[in-house]
């Protein structure tokens, strides 16, 4: 294991219901969440009044949030930007309360072949969400996501060079990364001075499919070797996405299912196909 990493992830892959999150996460001794979807509503969705009645629960248990697993950014470029900005606002309140600095986020919707024309409303958004992240002392969380302006490792970089600092910060994802056609091995080279958080899924290049960890081209192995040897102290946070997946019956015996998994039993592949990595590093 990496000497000061926390396992943490998106437990709404495991049931709708928190108490059942918990109650998996608890057998899996792990007691951080990537908290995203919460009693079959996005989080961000909650008043503030509700999100305290959240924090109550999960201290009665003994868990934390690793992040709060925002949308923000996730809307289109020539969409409406004024509510969203009040989204953010709301949500950089609702992680204050939840005792997280961080917020997952994206850099918008942009139509592929003329991603280059909305670079400056791209830039002068995020520009919004970053100054309020640094008045408000929050750590915004940028994920390479397909289909988004920062999708590729050069996007992000450009995005990495015009705001990183203590509030501004990039996440990797493997699968992510491949799914957009992108080599992680270059796209970690890139970033790596910039990478504050891992999202632990793998996928495929011939058709983007999610499998487990170490069993897709997203070099799960070698790249979480090289944060180690760099010092990673960050999360590694499962998001499994395997709930289509009817692969290996365990990733000792690879069998067939031949059915989908539940949303426990995915999420525990996921897990246990991590530590099998981080056992062998």
């Amino acid at each position: 294991m990496f000497d000061h990493t926390i396992l943490t992830g998106f437990a709404d892959e495991i049931a709708a219901s928190l108490d059942t999150q918990m109650q998996v996460l608890d057998k899996l001794q792990m007691n951080h969440i990537e908290m995203r979807g919460v009693d079959g509503r996005n989080f961000v969705e909650y008043t503030k009044e509700e999100a305290q009645d959240i924090r109550r629960r999960l201290d009665d248990r003994g868990f934390a949030l690793s992040a709060v697993g925002s949308p923000i950014g996730k809307i289109g470029i020539t969409d409406d930007f004024a509510p969203h900005m009040e989204l953010f606002r709301h949500t950089v309140e609702l992680a204050h309360l939840m005792g997280t600095p961080n917020i997952r986020m994206f850099s918008f919707y942009v139509p592929r072949e003329k991603a280059e024309s909305y670079r400056g409303k791209v830039l002068e958004q995020l520009g919004q969400f970053a100054d309020y992240a640094a008045a408000n002392e929050v750590v915004l969380l940028h994920e390479n996501e397909k289909g988004i302006y920062g999708e590729m490792a050069e996007s992000c970089l450009e995005l990495m060079k015009n705001f990183a600092g203590p509030h501004f910060k990039a996440v990797f994802d493997f699968a992510n990364f491949v799914q957009a056609g992108q080599d992680t091995l270059e796209a970690y080279e890139m970033l790596k001075p910039y990478i504050a958080y891992i999202h632990v899924k793998d996928a495929l290049f011939q058709d983007g499919s999610v499998v487990p960890a170490g069993h897709g081209d997203g070099n799960v192995k070698e790249i979480l070797g090289r944060l180690k040897a760099g010092g990673y102290s960050g999360y590694l946070s499962l998001e499994p996405h395997l709930s289509e997946f009817t692969g290996f019956s365990s990733l000792e015996k690879g069998g067939q299912i031949g059915r989908k998994l539940s949303g426990e039993e995915a999420f525990t592949l996921a897990h246990d196909a991590l530590v099998k990595i981080l056992e062998e590093l």
